[in-house]
């Protein structure tokens, strides 16, 4: 019998790492993924599928990828089974206007990110995984005109995202974490994290995904 975990983060640039003091990646060992991995330990088996752009379930038309979580899903989930938790940190992109622009449209994504999950078919008679919830941190102002008027009307709305998906993994029998609550985005660019604040998302999920774990 198997006894190493394996937990999927399934997310955007924040997952990814996206450094906007660069702009470019984070080093490896400071994405939150990483971060959460060494604080596991080797019984645990830590995937980073972080894409750049990713929405909760809306296309991007001018990407130069798909960048729908929802179109996504079902191929990851089945690259990567079994696993014992999905960890789900998504909704930043959603407050673009031109992709979604408010807070109750990733509600309802993550919402059936969920849904795929729970009924996805999993092959080899593999149960479903426990799921996480992730609220991203708000966004701020910014001096960055481009990323000022990409995310337009994104502040007020990405505020409202925790306090959502709080409710949402209540009433969805899922875990949930506030990554607002130990990071916040850079005025670099009003999106993204610095190195010190994307660590401490993977030292701040540690507890409760070791919980969910049962280890």
């Amino acid at each position: 019998m198997d006894t190493m975990k394996t937990v999927l983060c399934f997310g955007d640039s924040l997952t990814w790492g996206y450094d906007p003091v660069g702009p470019g990646r984070h080093a490896f060992e400071d994405r939150w993924t990483s971060v959460l991995a060494a604080a596991l330990g080797d019984e645990v088996t830590v995937i980073a599928e972080g894409l750049n752009g990713r929405t909760t379930g809306y296309d991007d038309h001018l990407a130069d990828c798909d960048r729908n979580g929802v179109k996504n899903f079902p191929t990851v989930l089945h690259t990567h089974m079994p696993l014992d938790l999905v960890v789900i940190m998504l909704g930043t992109n959603d407050m673009k206007p031109v992709i979604a622009g408010t807070a109750h449209a990733a509600r309802a994504g993550i919402q059936r990110l969920v849904a795929l999950i729970r009924h996805h078919e999993w092959s080899f008679d593999y149960d479903a995984p426990d799921v996480l919830i992730v609220s991203p941190p708000p966004l701020c102002e910014t001096g960055d005109p481009i990323f000022s008027a990409m995310f337009q009307g994104g502040i007020e709305q990405s505020s409202m995202l925790a306090s959502l998906y709080r409710d949402l993994a209540d009433e969805l029998g899922c875990g949930f974490f506030d990554a607002g609550s130990v990071a916040k985005t850079s005025p670099l660019d009003g999106v993204h994290l610095t190195a010190e604040d994307t660590r401490a998302i993977g030292r701040g999920l540690e507890p409760i995904v070791r919980m969910m774990l049962g280890i």
